[in-house]
């Protein structure tokens, strides 16, 4: 189909049947989805104009947050949180069809870093003396094993990178934990929400701050100025400023919506402390169908 047929350009994490894309496939059935080889190739899309959206990881429920989205939004790009995905997490252990029968014959293993470390119980009481490999993405890593044909390696990846990859799952739920999610970001060069707003909605806020220097109890000051208005923070993180040990940037999502009036007020009071905020704007939690 030509361009001008779909409605927006979406890129996400690549390729095809990752867990980036099914969750981008929920939120934008009808939408062209464009696969990028990392998060930042996806972000930058979006700041060149090249997509309306990107779709990128930002939180494991096991694996805690995804540095390279957060620090990139921080310190790379000026985008905005348009919607969040939450989406129900499955890893398995897929290897070419040609070595179903062989399970001893496995070589090495390829995944995400994340993908790898929510099964780490099991690939150490299972495969402990196998090589663990990074790999860009779980269906980066599944097609690397469908193209492998001379010698026994296996990826941790979804049911979908096994049908779409052609591959054998020899071993099913291998992740250490049932619950296991992952939150994913909406980006758009514009502060705006995605329309279709999800029943029993709860507008969240996403602030990165810096907190003034030489300043004492500078954080307690800065919790305080939600407390006392009883905005109610779901996260506060620190995250490494890149200038020098010590030094922290935070993201805070705060279950509110950034125009109400005790928002405006908690802004101005942060910057009147010394504080300096950038808002990610504020959004609606989708959740995918398991």
């Amino acid at each position: 189909m030509s361009e001008k047929k779909w409605e927006k350009r979406v890129a996400y994490l690549g390729p095809e049947a990752s867990f980036t894309y099914l969750a981008t496939k929920g939120l934008f059935p009808h939408d062209w989805h464009i696969p990028y080889k990392s998060i930042p190739e996806c972000i930058e899309a979006v700041s060149e104009g090249k997509v309306e959206l990107a779709v990128v990881p930002v939180e494991n429920a096991l694996e805690g947050s995804v540095p390279l989205t957060i620090d990139y939004l921080y310190h790379e790009s000026e985008l905005f949180v348009t919607a969040e995905v939450m989406s129900k997490i499955q890893q398995h252990l897929l290897v070419n069809k040609k070595f179903a029968e062989n399970k001893e014959a496995i070589e090495e293993i390829y995944s995400h870093p994340h993908a790898l470390a929510q099964c780490h119980k099991y690939l150490y009481y299972n495969h402990g003396g196998i090589r663990q490999t990074s790999y860009s993405s779980t269906a980066a890593a599944a097609e690397l094993v469908s193209q492998t044909e001379d010698r026994c390696i296996a990826a941790v990846a979804n049911f979908s990178a096994a049908e779409k990859y052609n591959l054998h799952i020899l071993e099913h739920n291998i992740h250490d934990f049932h619950f296991n999610h992952t939150r994913f970001f909406v980006l758009s060069k514009q502060n705006t929400k995605h329309g279709l707003v999800p029943l029993q909605a709860q507008p969240k806020t996403t602030f990165m701050l810096t907190l003034p220097t030489d300043v004492s109890g500078a954080l307690h000051q800065v919790l305080s100025v939600f407390a006392w208005r009883k905005l109610n923070l779901s996260k506060i993180e620190s995250r490494p400023l890149k200038t020098g040990l010590g030094n922290y940037f935070f993201i805070t999502d705060i279950l509110a919506d950034e125009e109400e009036p005790m928002m405006k007020g908690a802004v101005e009071e942060l910057i009147a402390l010394g504080c300096k905020v950038k808002s990610l704007g504020t959004y609606y939690t989708y959740v995918t169908p398991e």
